[in-house]
């Protein structure tokens, strides 16, 4: 398929796992894919494998000022974006008695703060009919251990997709959210836990998806590059969960 050819897509966080499968997948489907992230190496590497094409910018999630700065750069490279993928992300797990500030103004500035007002910044830039997909989480569902303030983060964002797929439909804009489960990522080395406490934790968590694996991030990007598409036009305002089942027990 072609379903991107002539369009132009950013992905926020496509260095590496979900984002960059996305990317890459938007990239085989035509688009031209602007990618940012916060390590600059990495972000080459990124955009050698997503293709000649891809625009890669180091910008911050999580910072206000950045996100502006990102429009501003799109903007002046007269960018008119397509489709949206908001994936730039952070986790890290912690007991409730153990939660401080630090921890909770990371989470919330990187997961909701950051995109709410980098998608306020691009309005603009949103072309009539564009596609808007956050990525969202069944942590804000299945009530997990150690979790309260990423789950309350990705609560935010699974609200803040309903919200503004009302708000933006009279400008052509669809939003709509996608909540994976489990997914071998990098993300699970972030979690600030070390190498046998990774381990049991990934085992645990295996042991209660149906299917019995981590999603991948391949399997991922497929729904994103749906609902980005125009055969998911009738999609508006919808939390799609892509979890094995996990959240059904």
């Amino acid at each position: 398929m072609n379903r991107f050819s002539s369009k132009t897509v950013l992905v926020t966080g496509g260095s590496s796992g979900i984002g960059l499968a996305a990317a890459k997948a938007f990239a085989a489907e035509g688009a031209r894919v602007v990618i940012t992230g916060r390590d600059a190496a990495a972000l080459e590497q990124a955009a050698a494998a997503v293709g000649s094409t891809a625009l890669a910018l180091v910008n911050d999630a999580g910072d206000i000022a950045a996100a502006r700065a990102l429009a501003e750069t799109l903007a002046a490279a007269e960018v008119r974006l397509d489709a949206v993928f908001v994936n730039a992300g952070a986790a890290k797990f912690a007991a409730y008695p153990d939660v401080d500030e630090a921890l909770w103004d990371q989470i919330f500035n990187t997961n909701i703060k950051g995109p709410y007002f980098q998608l306020q910044a691009l309005l603009p830039l949103l072309n009539p009919g564009a596609s808007v997909v956050i990525n969202g989480s069944i942590n804000a569902r299945i009530g997990m251990p150690n979790t309260s303030v990423y789950a309350a983060s990705k609560a935010a964002v699974i609200s803040l997709a309903k919200t503004l797929s009302a708000e933006l439909l009279p400008r052509g804009v669809r939003v709509n959210v996608l909540s994976p489960g489990p997914v071998s990522t990098p993300i699970y080395t972030k979690l600030g836990l070390d190498a046998a406490a990774l381990d049991a934790t990934a085992a645990q968590i295996q042991s209660q998806i149906p299917l019995g694996r981590f999603g991948t991030p391949e399997e991922i990007a497929a729904t994103v590059l749906h609902l980005s598409s125009p055969e998911s036009a009738y999609i508006v305002g919808t939390e799609i969960v892509a979890d094995g089942g996990m959240s059904q027990l």
